[in-house]
């Protein structure tokens, strides 16, 4: 796909590396960082970005396997997005939306994002991330039950190895044990079922069976909590961080349905999936078939280009939450930066260029191709299982693929991975012992080909290094 990318100018900052290294070791506090290596080796600075590539401090290039962070959907560099975003700066660059104030942009994409959502969810919360909309969506929804005169209904269900972010309240609803060590969590609010993981699913099962074996554990939970206990369920359609597990068929419909009948809200966090990774702009409905009475969505949202969460309400919660609790009383929770202008701008601008484009398209059309390529790199010692869908993929290490042990933790086999992939010009993601790749929405047949001879030369390097270290 072409894009409108941003060239290279004598304007562009220049860095001296070292100084640039040491600063950011010194003072900068990095989001999951490791310690055991960080005091030593610090970071690779990222200085530069080019439609799918980025380039280090140093001038070294790399493809972005990542998507910065599962969220540059179109692309780095994109010339029109930082455009919208310095006229919006020039014109007006913040103003309030508490109360009785709005903006254009913040109005403008309201009523974008109400024509794409699945048709009852018309109705927009601004926050300024995946993290903060799922906070604020639990917020609203025990506000929601306090209204309707249920104020028992509080526990959040939530599944093991779930990501939903980490401030307070997401941190607790994240069911990744190692992201929360030796942090306090909200555990009166949140119950965790099993994640719907086909890899590790029970011997002998079938993936029919293994459906009916997770809704049935659904039931048993609400039996024993109390269906008038109980606010939402949340689930992401496609587990991210947790390792890109997809659900078996029809879970995610059924899940909703055990639901709906217990009236139990269904939240879909589709901060990962939302604006194209699948090949739609929401999954849920278009995948998975299931009607969610919220949506939470950042990331794709800007493409990254700016801060930026919504949650997306449906009209019969927004008909309680928009009823006055009497005389003087205001729906009382928002950030400053709700909906500001300058990152609604490149939102806009955003979701004009994946329309333009046909970028949705490209991910259905690619994604398969994409799929298959990375599962023929099964034939490594070390690759247990390639899963996900289109452009949210992963790869599973692994000890034995018989009895799919894993390595030892101090192997480090992702961040092998990952480093001998960077060695080659290539960026993948490591989490513990998977490596994810979820890259920008623009790649062709071509990048996917040279990505995955990158990976296969990596995987190879990684395989004769565990051995060499007496791990194999």
């Amino acid at each position: 796909m072409t894009t409108d990318t941003r060239p290279r100018t004598d304007a562009t900052q220049d860095y001296d590396p070292q100084t640039l290294w040491q600063k950011d070791k010194d003072h900068f506090i990095h989001p999951f960082t490791d310690f055991s290596v960080f005091h030593e080796q610090g970071c690779d600075l990222i200085t530069e970005s080019d439609g799918i590539y980025v380039e280090d401090s140093y001038g070294n290039r790399f493809i972005d396997g990542i998507a910065g962070l599962w969220c540059v959907n179109v692309g780095h560099g994109r010339a029109e997005i930082g455009q919208a975003m310095a006229e919006q700066a020039t014109r007006m660059a913040y103003f309030s939306t508490f109360n009785n104030l709005s903006n254009a942009p913040a109005a403008e994409l309201a009523a974008r994002l109400a024509e794409l959502a699945p048709a009852h969810l018309n109705h927009v919360f601004y926050s300024c991330g995946g993290s903060a909309a799922n906070d604020a969506t639990i917020r609203l929804v025990h506000y929601y039950f306090n209204r309707l005169g249920k104020p028992h209904k509080k526990r959040i269900l939530s599944r093991h190895n779930a990501y939903h972010g980490t401030t307070y309240l997401a941190a607790s609803l994240t069911g990744i044990a190692s992201n929360n060590w030796d942090f306090d969590t909200l555990d009166h609010l949140v119950t965790h079922l099993s994640e719907a993981n086909c890899y590790r699913r029970p011997e002998g099962m079938s993936e029919a069976d293994y459906c009916d074996h997770l809704v049935a554990e659904l039931e048993e939970t609400i039996a024993e909590i109390g269906a008038e206990n109980i606010a939402a369920f949340i689930a992401e359609p496609i587990m991210g961080a947790g390792g890109v597990l997809v659900a078996p068929a029809g879970y995610h419909a059924r899940m909703q349905a055990v639901c709906r009948a217990n009236q139990i809200l269904y939240i879909a966090d589709e901060v990962v999936t939302g604006f194209g990774r699948l090949g739609h702009f929401f999954a849920s409905e278009a995948v998975f078939d299931t009607q969610p009475d919220i949506i939470n969505c950042a990331k794709g949202l800007s493409s990254g280009y700016a801060p930026l969460g919504a949650t997306l309400i449906s009209d019969e919660l927004y008909e309680v939450l928009g009823t006055p609790q009497g005389k003087g009383g205001v729906l009382s929770t928002g950030f400053t930066y709700s909906g500001h202008p300058v990152s609604c701008a490149a939102a806009l601008k955003n979701i004009e260029i994946l329309e333009r484009e046909g970028i949705c398209a490209n991910v259905r059309e690619v994604g398969p191709y994409l799929e298959r390529k990375l599962k023929t790199l099964a034939h490594h010692e070390t690759v247990g299982d390639v899963r996900g869908s289109h452009f949210m993929l992963c790869l599973e290490n692994v000890a034995d693929k018989t009895t799919k042990e894993l390595l030892p933790v101090e192997a480090r086999v992702g961040d092998r991975v990952a480093a001998e992939a960077q060695k080659r010009g290539l960026i993948i993601r490591p989490v513990g012992h998977l490596n994810i790749v979820s890259p920008p929405l623009i790649w062709d047949r071509g990048v996917v080909d040279r990505v995955v001879t990158l990976l296969d030369e990596a995987l190879t390097a990684t395989t004769a290094s565990l051995r060499a270290d007496g791990y194999l």
